[in-house]
């Protein structure tokens, strides 16, 4: 009987060895179910979206808004444009070659987006709650104030709200914008027409006395026509938030203009030039009578970017 000792104490140490080991195991598990999820890539995130593979990006900008978004002799001009560029450029679209610009009006965003005319907007597109039931927002990368201008002829008569609500002057506004919104809320009848620039054109031919919108549009149209109309200072209602459109259904290119806005923002808190900055001062900043900075980004999401995989570690 005892030769066969030697087995069963091999068996019994063999068993506590097995034992033990599926403990290392299940705890080298445990562990490894603590660690934080890897950080997803720009790459990664951008798989995700509807604009993968794509060989061109569609962006719905105005054509009519000079220094935000406007086609004078064949190109395209502006702020808002610009921040099209750079935001397109960071997505993998470098270049207009890449880029099919969709012009819309104030109106035609939200379907715009909806209908996938377009993959982004970034048309002077202001973030509100109630736009952002129908589409998703990445930004704000402006934020403006809603302004009057008035021909010259009318700068000492219509000053304040007040004057705005006088039933002899006619106010004029693009239909679908928050400011025709606003504007209602502190009853001053308005005419609504499509678009800004069909309202200064209105002043200029007698049909309206005033025009309302955001203050970096009507310094737009002010550079146009600088010796015939000045922007009133009365501002009212709340800043507005500037955005860029994206579909609602594709929060992973949300999050990537978020992360590319944010970036910029970034380089220019670090003293960097960044691509706000140059696309401001190349267009709104000589015209607007305070000086703005780019604002941070809301809900930018945690990406690995294509620079940081470059870097030595």
């Amino acid at each position: 009987m005892n030769q066969f000792l030697p087995r069963s104490r091999v068996r019994s140490v063999a068993t506590t060895l097995a034992v033990a080991l599926t403990l290392v195991l299940a705890a080298a598990a445990g562990c490894d179910s603590r660690q934080e999820p890897r950080i997803p890539s720009v790459n990664d995130k951008l798989r995700e979206t509807h604009i993968y593979g794509q060989p061109t990006i569609k962006i719905g900008v105005s054509t009519t808004g000079p220094l935000m978004g406007e086609l004078r002799d064949g190109a395209y001009t502006g702020f808002d444009i610009e921040i099209a560029r750079y935001v397109a450029a960071q997505l993998g679209y470098a270049g207009d070659h890449r880029i099919e610009w969709v012009p819309v009006s104030t109106e035609d965003r939200i379907p715009a987006l909806q209908g996938g005319l377009v993959d982004l907007v970034v048309s002077t597109f202001s973030m509100t709650e109630e736009r952002a039931k129908l589409v998703s927002f990445a930004g704000p990368y402006l934020v403006t104030t809603q302004e009057a201008m008035v021909p010259n002829r009318l700068r000492d008569n219509i000053r304040t709200i007040e004057d705005l609500r006088d039933p002899r002057y006619k106010v004029c506004t693009s239909g679908g914008s928050t400011t025709e919104a606003e504007l209602g809320r502190h009853q001053i009848r308005v005419f609504v027409v499509k678009e800004v620039g069909d309202c200064v054109e209105g002043i200029l031919a007698g049909r309206y006395d005033a025009v309302s919108s955001d203050e970096t549009i009507l310094a737009g149209f002010l550079s146009r026509h600088p010796k015939d109309f000045t922007i009133v200072d009365m501002p009212f209602g709340t800043s507005e938030q500037i955005g860029v459109g994206v579909p609602i259904s594709d929060p992973a290119l949300r999050d990537l203009v978020a992360f590319f806005l944010d970036k910029s923002y970034q380089q220019g808190r670090s003293g960097q030039t960044s691509p706000w900055l140059t696309a401001y001062h190349r267009t709104l900043g000589p015209w607007l009578r305070q000086p703005k900075t780019q604002p941070p980004t809301l809900d930018v999401p945690e990406l690995v970017d294509f620079d940081d995989k470059v870097r030595p570690s």
